[in-house]
């Protein structure tokens, strides 16, 4: 089979195009045909050696796939050859089989095609988990979104707006703010560029206020960082919560006593160990994400896909922020 692989810490210019022998399904496992696995940002920083997991090398990045089931495991059941399934793996999905925990694959839905069903589970598992468990999001509360055209973006978006919030986008083009209105948004604003001087952060914060109102935000989702972060921060209402996703931006440092003044909270999302810590709590959050993705009230947007060959490309699109919605790497 073919993989795409790091072998050495570095950009996505430094990923390689091999052939391995295909693994072999053991007890409790699958072996799956990978037909789609999305691209996200965890991947940019895997192979640079700059996430919370370092796997040995050499591997394949890509953490969730679409596929389907070649041969089954000792001790498997519920599952046979040809079925259709979704599954996390945290890396590996770049390659052209790969092996799944078969307690940890989900069937996927008939019409659904394994372009979008590879781009459910990350994007959106992480933005329910963030609003209702973390954020405690309200219906009648304002929601400022940051980088709100991205993957997570876009789902806090579609969220937001499933659980009755007014939903605030904000991005970097006009283009995107097209985009979140198509999501849902109830209104867009486009931010400029940083890093910011200190002006600059005034200016942002206001272009903040005057888009969330004078009441403040309640909640921010911000997978964004770097200087977006204390903006956004001083555009939350009082005993509003800042929700911390990711930083492609950079690690924000953010000055405490805008907490102190506005009694607000900083809360951490971390949905990979949420969903090892309580997985019961997570298989019930992944059950309503498929009855709203039934119901047509989220959808997954996969705005570009590439060939296994050129699955480096996808990395580096993303590492440049250039993403809208969701990208996919395609094995047919």
């Amino acid at each position: 089979m073919r993989a795409l692989l790091s072998e050495a810490p570095g950009g996505p210019e430094t990923l390689r195009l091999a052939m391995l022998p295909d693994p072999v399904a053991g007890q409790g496992q699958l072996l799956v045909r990978v037909k789609a696995c999305a691209v996200n940002y965890p991947d940019v920083l895997i192979i640079e050696d700059k996430y919370q997991f370092r796997p040995p090398r050499p591997f394949a990045p890509g953490g969730e796939i679409a596929g389907v089931v070649e041969a089954v495991g000792e001790g498997v059941t519920g599952w046979a050859p040809g079925d259709r399934l979704i599954a996390m793996l945290g890396h590996g999905g770049l390659a052209e089989k790969v092996l799944v925990a078969a307690d940890k694959a989900l069937p996927l839905p008939p019409g659904r095609d394994f372009a979008e069903g590879s781009a459910l589970i990350l994007t959106y598992a992480t933005t329910i988990h963030a609003l209702l468990d973390r954020g405690r999001l309200q219906e009648g509360e304002t929601l400022l979104v940051l980088g709100a055209a991205g993957g997570v973006g876009l789902a806090a978006v579609e969220l937001g707006k499933a659980y009755g919030a007014r939903v605030v986008a904000a991005v970097s083009s006009e283009e995107k703010a097209a985009v979140a209105r198509e999501a849902g948004a109830d209104a867009a604003l486009v931010y400029p560029r940083g890093p910011f001087d200190k002006d600059g952060s005034k200016a942002l914060a206001q272009q903040f206020k005057g888009a969330v109102g004078p009441d403040g935000a309640d909640l921010v989702y911000d997978p964004v960082g770097g200087d977006y972060t204390e903006a956004a921060v001083r555009a939350l209402a009082w005993e509003g919560r800042l929700l911390v996703v990711g930083f492609p931006a950079g690690i924000p440092r953010l000055p405490l006593n805008l907490t102190l003044l506005k009694s607000c909270d900083v809360r951490g999302v971390f949905w990979g160990a949420f969903a090892a810590r309580d997985p019961k709590a997570n298989a019930e959050h992944i059950r309503t994400l498929f009855r709203l993705w039934d119901e047509g009230r989220i959808a997954p947007r996969v705005s570009r896909t590439w060939p296994l060959e050129q699955g480096a490309e996808a990395i580096a699109h993303m590492a440049a922020r250039q993403a809208v919605g969701k990208l996919v790497v395609t094995m047919d």
